[in-house]
């Protein structure tokens, strides 16, 4: 997805740009790696982006819902391509979800907005919205594919119980791939990737006997 599909309150008047809007997202995210986000101001943003700080706050009501949206923008370039296997699927999906973390702007942004959430719970709601609940769309995808091609159980018919398990599919591979790249600091290289999908898909004791 690009800037333009970030969503923010229809509001009457000139249609927006999505040029000013990509302009604006940019912004965010560079003042954010240079000043961090207690010394970020939307006046900055407005500046840097080479517009009036009224076009900002026609679109954004303040810098919270900013810097969440020019975070979401990041995690919506995430894409699941058809790698031929569940297996392939989710090592493909961790390391280009690693390699974004890697982006110093990306790092820098999830790192400020998830800091500010845990004492702001209007926040932390933009970024479920914005941000969590837009990218299940890859589990939604993957695990749809994998039960196309056998390697996943069909659903039951009427079953709530898929909502669930998507949910806790993606909170364990975001929170484990977050927590090795910004927590622990720790490489997502060839080995992790492998021992993590095995545990992932085969259980303890299969990954435990891993080489």
């Amino acid at each position: 997805m690009c800037a333009s599909a970030v969503p923010v309150p229809h509001r009457r008047g000139r249609p927006r740009s999505a040029a000013a809007d990509r302009a604006i997202l940019d912004a965010t995210r560079s003042a954010l790696v240079e000043v961090g986000w207690s010394r970020l101001t939307m006046s900055q943003v407005a500046s840097r982006a080479g517009v009036a700080k009224t076009t900002l706050y026609r679109r954004w009501a303040g810098k919270s819902e900013l810097v969440v949206d020019a975070v979401a923008v990041l995690f919506d370039e995430l894409e699941l391509p058809d790698r031929g296997s569940l297996r392939a699927d989710v090592e493909g999906v961790i390391v280009s979800f690693a390699a974004l973390l890697e982006r110093p702007e990306a790092k820098t942004s999830l790192m400020a907005v998830i800091a500010e959430s845990t004492y702001d719970e209007a926040l932390r709601a933009r970024v479920r919205e914005a941000i969590v609940e837009r990218q299940k769309r890859l589990v939604l995808d993957g695990r749809r594919r994998a039960q196309r091609r056998g390697e996943l159980p069909a659903d039951a018919p009427d079953s709530a119980e898929p909502e669930a398990i998507v949910d806790l599919i993606f909170d364990v591979i975001a929170g484990a791939v977050v927590h090795r790249s910004l927590v622990s600091g720790g490489p997502v290289d060839a080995g992790w990737v492998r021992g993590f999908t095995t545990l992932l898909l085969e259980g303890l004791g299969r990954a435990s006997a891993q080489p």
